[in-house]
């Protein structure tokens, strides 16, 4: 059984750990750069890393599909479509990363399935981001459509720091995102979803609005609601998602908002308040799903 894991570095923190855990199954296993795929047609091997073919390899675990520009990413999507369309299982599968990474989709899937998510708008023109800001209540976290980590992401409270930072993003061609900021007393909820089960949770606590851990979030052991495990779990269906990491916000009055799903999520902050092995779990499904 071959078993390759979509990543950029096999030295990072979850990349050793998968690899480790297929290695204790006796699964050959392998660390695919995304930027070294390289596809033919009408010559085999049809896709191949670094010169070896993998068509026919069992499964292929994304990990992380780096930024880069919209050739580059629609390129990544197209080598792994192909793949799946060979019968190798991809995981997650990749329709499910197309609709995850774009941050507008999910929010727009998630309102057609009935959640509660932030209400948003999003926009190309300066003029109309400017209404939405009023629009949305003038407090508005703007977001890179696509992106992760909590990377690009800002609070805007005042109308002229809104006028500047949507002249700056007028600059550079972005797609204007912008959601209402949910009041919430300094914490969010991580649910990591593995098939139809919740395995781990954290609350992630800050000083200031924004909680995820790069930001500053200090993770702390949590055991979710049934109605929140029961959101995070048909959210994750409601995108296809094999595994995921979902946020959730409880507003100040008690309203858990769904706030976007990660189809690569990380997990080591997640682990150190969890006694469930992740990396470990994550491996057995895959496994489990080959059989």
């Amino acid at each position: 059984m071959k078993i390759g894991i979509v990543a950029s570095d096999k030295a990072e923190w979850h990349v050793k750990r998968l690899l480790t855990e297929l290695e204790k199954h006796g699964v050959e296993s392998y660390l695919l750069p995304v930027t070294r795929i390289q596809s033919k047609v009408g010559i085999k091997p049809k896709i191949s890393v670094k010169g070896y073919g993998i068509d026919d390899y069992d499964a292929i675990i994304v990990r992380r599909v780096p930024g880069g520009t919209v050739e580059q990413v629609i390129y990544r999507m197209d080598a792994l479509n192909k793949l799946e369309e060979m019968g190798v299982k991809v995981v997650n599968p990749v329709k499910s990363i197309e609709k995850t990474v774009d941050k507008y989709m999910t929010s727009a899937l998630l309102e057609s399935a009935g959640f509660r998510t932030p209400k948003t708008i999003v926009t190309e023109s300066f003029t109309e981001a400017m209404k939405a800001f009023k629009d949305l209540g003038g407090d508005v976290v703007v977001k890179p459509l696509f992106g992760s980590l909590g990377l690009g992401m800002t609070r805007v409270t005042n109308p002229e720091v809104a006028y500047r930072v949507f002249r700056a993003l007028e600059m550079t061609n972005s797609v204007y995102y912008l959601q209402e900021f949910i009041q919430h007393p300094g914490e969010d909820f991580r649910i990591f979803v593995l098939g139809s089960s919740v395995i781990a949770s954290m609350r992630r606590v800050a000083k200031g609005w924004k909680t995820n851990i790069s930001g500053g979030g200090k993770p702390e052991p949590y055991k979710p609601s049934d109605e929140i495990a029961e959101i995070s779990i048909k959210a994750a269906q409601v995108l296809g998602l094999i595994y995921t990491g979902v946020d959730v916000i409880v507003s100040e009055s008690g309203i858990p908002y769904v706030i976007e799903l990660n189809s690569t999520p990380g997990w080591e902050g997640l682990q150190s308040v969890n006694s469930v092995d992740i990396a470990a779990a994550l491996v057995d499904h895959v496994l489990t799903l080959l059989k």
